[in-house]
């Protein structure tokens, strides 16, 4: 590939969440995307704060970036959001997947929310699969990566293609796919598409929780996915990775924000407008999600 279609990639992880959030940039015009921010959020508290978020503005100040776009790879369900405050900070537009409807549409049935627009009016841009447009110079492809959730996305920038929730690094293997909408066939289809992309493409996944307590990574190449993939390896056919997926995530519990992020995320980031009393609540369905107990 082109020195032009390479960019600049740094990463923010946030330990709290085990995320890790982007930014993209075009070495050439000095025009980058944000990529899967978080906003900071304690349960136990109900706190807020814009720590990460920030920290990712400071960086873009000190290297004198101009932000082209903010990119949500899908809807989080282990973290808040920080496209709507991020969008308020810089004027660039917010932009998810188009299928993010379907999972409107999915929750605010569980969330009994009848007024909530699910149209997707709460971004800027909602991307089509194979639709393409540009960083600068650099080259961007939306890949529409199901099975995660019913509108995961894969945005490649140049060569470098960021997976979130899809691929994690080759010894953590691949994402659950047990959320409501989720799918376990849908997702080894999304990796295979994945996976047709040349061998060198970097590849930057949205979580990394540290196997064997060894420290963060984010990136690796198509080829060393390909390769050493522990969930891919071990499994040469579809019905062989749905078997191992489904048998795995019946043992893992519902991320302990689930609930609390759907709300916020499928308004792109937006938190509850204040009450009359200014504060703002959550809105938390009892019963609506199967509990892995243990």
């Amino acid at each position: 590939m082109s020195k032009q279609a390479r960019p600049r990639v740094e990463a923010f992880f946030d330990e709290r969440t085990f995320s890790i959030q982007y930014v993209a940039a075009d070495p050439q015009s000095g025009e980058c995307a944000i990529i899967d921010p978080v906003l900071d959020y304690d349960e136990k508290s109900g706190a807020t704060a814009t720590r990460n978020a920030d920290r990712i503005l400071d960086y873009i100040r000190e290297r004198n970036l101009s932000v082209s776009w903010i990119l949500d790879t899908h809807p989080h369900a282990d973290h808040f959001s920080a496209a709507a405050y991020l969008k308020e900070k810089t004027g660039a537009p917010m932009a998810i997947g188009e299928k993010v409807v379907a999972v409107q549409k999915l929750w605010k049935d569980i969330y009994n929310l009848p007024d909530f627009p699910a149209d997707g009016s709460q971004w800027d841009k909602l991307f089509a699969d194979g639709e393409r447009f540009f960083i600068g110079e650099m080259p961007v492809s939306v890949i529409f990566s199901p099975g995660h959730t019913l509108a995961s996305i894969t945005y490649v920038i140049g060569d470098a293609a960021f997976v979130h929730d899809t691929l994690f690094m080759p010894d953590g293997g691949t994402a659950r796919a047990d959320f409501p909408g989720g799918d376990a066939a849908a997702l080894w289809q999304s990796i295979r598409n994945i996976l047709s992309l040349p061998d060198d493409t970097r590849v930057f996944t949205g979580h990394d929780y540290q196997p064997g307590g060894r420290e963060p990574r984010w990136e690796s190449t198509i080829g060393e996915q390909r390769s050493g993939n522990i969930h891919l390896t071990g499994c040469k056919s579809e019905e062989a990775f749905v078997e191992m997926r489904e048998q795995r995530d019946r043992t893992l519990p519902m991320p302990k924000l689930i609930l609390h992020a759907l709300q916020v995320n499928m308004n792109g980031g937006r938190l509850p407008p204040p009450e009359e009393n200014g504060k703002r609540y959550l809105k938390l369905p009892l019963n609506a999600l199967d509990a892995a107990w243990g």
